[in-house]
């Protein structure tokens, strides 16, 4: 039996099925660059979704980490830590926001925002405002309150009932928002591009009006930046590009590298919200994890952000000369590819392994969210991988 094999047979005999894999085990890589058990080279331009935002085993992150974990490894937040504060320093400075909570992952962030925001209403008006209005197409999480608000019906299944007090309302259409203000609304949560609901930003001017209603109605406005946040969009956060001021943000994968780490970080009229025992968890603000976030922080200064701009406009211009390509949604180093109706994502995914590029699916559309650290180098090996793998198509 080969590595792969063997690695196969134990996966399905002792971890829950809950994956659909491809047949793939990587054993080794390098900032885009990784290796299977057989040797076989793929370029990967899905860095873990999202999560590798400095690629495979970076030799400055790891210093930062095995620092960290030759120190302290974990103490409870009973205590105080360095690198939890440096972190939360490093986010508030690098935003202009307020306080930070550490979370493990981007769904239990989004319930912190949730149980924040119903907390500030339920504080200044009493019970009956703690309905949350997010949106149609909308991902935000797996835990059964994380799909409550997940605006998909694929989503709403199986695990009922499900958490009350959330309503869906179509994205980029203000007159339906506004039929939903109906005095129980305590937030508005969005995505600014919707990853997992097929790479769909939001038109600037709607997201600009959302606030300002928000801001009118005494909403709390979230916006969840689980996958565009921490330097994938160009931005530190994607709502820097809108121009706008969240009460709350929510972010996870590329804030840990590739270690479990999430944030809640609220607003100046958020920050004072949560007292003590309100809310909790044991590994949130763990010192390895906030160690690595520390670092990958303080990575992306303005010449970092400008350089995945570039990288992002680079791949642009030569996906949209491959076969079946007709036009790229996201921003920076998040694309989302449309593809004509003759191929189907997830088979242009297939091939792209047997090509040699990791690749994802969002919907209909092929989803790219490489390292912000990929070389030029490895740009063009990927692309030309996936210019095989859509020309065979």
């Amino acid at each position: 039996m080969s590595n792969f094999d063997l690695i196969k047979e134990a996966d399905q005999s002792f971890v829950a099925g809950t994956y659909g894999r491809f047949p793939v085990a990587i054993e080794k890589g390098n900032n885009a660059t990784c290796y299977d058990f057989d040797g076989k080279e793929y370029i990967d331009f899905s860095s873990g979704i999202g999560v590798n935002s400095l690629g495979f085993c970076d030799k400055e992150w790891i210093a930062a980490v095995t620092a960290q974990l030759n120190s302290l490894q974990h103490i409870s937040n009973l205590y105080y830590t360095k690198p939890c504060t440096d972190a939360a320093k490093l986010l508030c400075e690098k935003t202009g926001m307020k306080k930070v909570f550490f979370s493990n992952s981007g769904a239990e962030s989004n319930e912190g925002a949730i149980k924040c925001a119903r907390k500030y209403s339920y504080e200044k008006y009493g019970d009956g405002r703690s309905k949350v209005i997010t949106l149609v197409n909308s991902f935000h999480g797996r835990t059964v309150t994380t799909l409550a608000a997940t605006g998909q019906d694929v989503f709403h299944r199986f695990f009922f009932p499900f958490t009350e007090g959330f309503e869906f309302v179509p994205a980029n259409d203000i007159s339906e928002l506004k039929k939903a203000l109906d005095g129980t609304v305590c937030a508005v949560m969005v995505e600014l591009i919707q990853g997992e609901g097929g790479v769909m930003p939001l038109d600037v001017d709607y997201v600009k009006e959302l606030e300002s209603i928000c801001n009118e109605n005494d909403i709390i406005f979230i916006v969840d930046e689980v996958q565009t946040g921490v330097g994938r969009t160009g931005e530190l956060f994607a709502f820097q590009h809108f121009g706008i001021s969240p009460d709350i943000v929510t972010t996870a994968k590329g804030i840990g590298g590739g270690l479990p780490l999430g944030c809640v970080i609220f607003g100046e009229k958020t920050e004072s919200v949560f007292s003590a025992g309100d809310h909790a968890t044991t590994f949130g603000g763990n010192p390895v994890a906030t160690a690595g976030a520390a670092h990958i922080l303080s990575r992306m200064d303005r010449a970092f952000l400008d350089e995945v701009r570039a990288k992002g406009d680079y791949m642009r211009k030569r996906i949209m000369r491959m076969p079946h390509v007709v036009g790229i949604d996201g921003l920076g180093l998040m694309m989302g590819v449309r593809l004509d109706e003759t191929v189907k994502s997830a088979d242009v995914v297939k091939k792209g392994i047997e090509k040699g590029a990791l690749l994802l699916t969002a919907k209909a559309k092929v989803r790219l969210l490489p390292p912000l650290t990929i070389s030029y180098e490895e740009i063009d090996k990927g692309l030309a991988s996936m210019a095989d793998a859509l020309s065979e198509l």
